[in-house]
């Protein structure tokens, strides 16, 4: 039976980590702040915003929420960046995905300045991504990174399969374990041969969103599974990768609520200090 990666238990570490580093600047007044924009009546993303807000103030984090009706012009929403922009007091600005229909998202998410750009979405912080000199990586891919490390797994030389290509989740994912030598696949929803891959992968990270697309079966025995993906089917909320069957044959596996969710959140408030620690040792908020 597989050994379940508890993301909760995992985010909880993260932030006592953290901890000595936000009082260490809160005593200094610099205290981290991050300002979370909710555009719209999503309740999916109102509940990660409340997750975000509550963590924030757990860690004794400045938290600025900003929920704005989903008839928000986009040029009021600019303007609100603008404003955050040149707010001494946040370091980081987060823009829940996805905004409305009226709104283009991609330029949004270009006027976050880049020093606060702690979902790292911006072309630039992707940029660096690209050439291996990040300074904000995306915060789920970093996150599973970290529940990667937990179980002692050997990335370098590994076979690594990325089911998923989006730019939030798996481009990013696909570079970070690149940079740990792995050798790796990126599949989708419409890869022909996607049992063959799982079953030649030591390591899975599923993030397509699709209910249990990934067969228990499918899985190499002894591989590490992240699971991603958040699907509601009925009452119940399942992965890309189906649970019960995969958790007799991985070696770990991260479940479904409880993992990945847990420790998004946490890398998230990982950038922000970051981003205060920079800001605090340059005027500019560092490079």
């Amino acid at each position: 039976m597989a050994q379940v990666i508890d993301g909760k238990a995992l985010a909880k570490r993260v932030a006592a980590e953290l901890e000595p580093r936000v009082q260490r600047l809160s005593g200094a007044g610099a205290q981290p702040g991050l300002a979370v924009v909710l555009v719209g009546d999503n309740s999916a993303s109102a509940v990660y915003v409340r997750n975000k807000t509550r963590a924030c103030a757990r860690l004794g984090m400045a938290h600025f929420d900003h929920v704005l009706p989903a008839s928000t012009r986009q040029e009021a929403l600019l303007d609100l960046i603008a404003q955050l922009n040149a707010d001494a007091r946040v370091h980081g600005i987060l823009v829940q995905l996805p905004l409305p229909p009226t709104i283009d998202a991609r330029l949004v998410l270009e006027a976050i300045d880049p020093r606060k750009d702690v979902d790292g979405f911006h072309p630039s912080n992707v940029g660096r991504l690209v050439v291996g000199q990040p300074r904000f990586v995306p915060c789920t891919p970093l996150g599973v990174m970290r529940m990667l490390s937990e179980t002692g797994v050997a990335l370098a030389g590994a076979r690594a399969l990325v089911i998923g290509r989006s730019n939030i989740v798996g481009k990013p994912m696909t570079l970070l374990l690149l940079g740990e030598n792995c050798t790796v696949t990126v599949a989708h929803s419409r890869t022909r041969d996607l049992a063959d891959r799982v079953r030649e992968a030591e390591i899975v990270v599923a993030a397509v969103g699709r209910p249990e697309l990934v067969r228990g079966e499918w899985i190499r025995p002894g591989a590490v599974v992240i699971d991603v993906g958040m699907n509601r089917v009925g009452d119940r909320l399942v992965g890309d990768v189906e649970f019960p069957g995969a958790s007799e044959r991985a070696r770990a596996i991260s479940p479904v609520p409880g993992g990945v969710g847990p420790m998004t959140v946490a890398m998230l408030l990982s950038n922000t200090v970051d981003a205060a620690e920079r800001a605090a040792r340059s005027p500019r908020g560092g490079q």
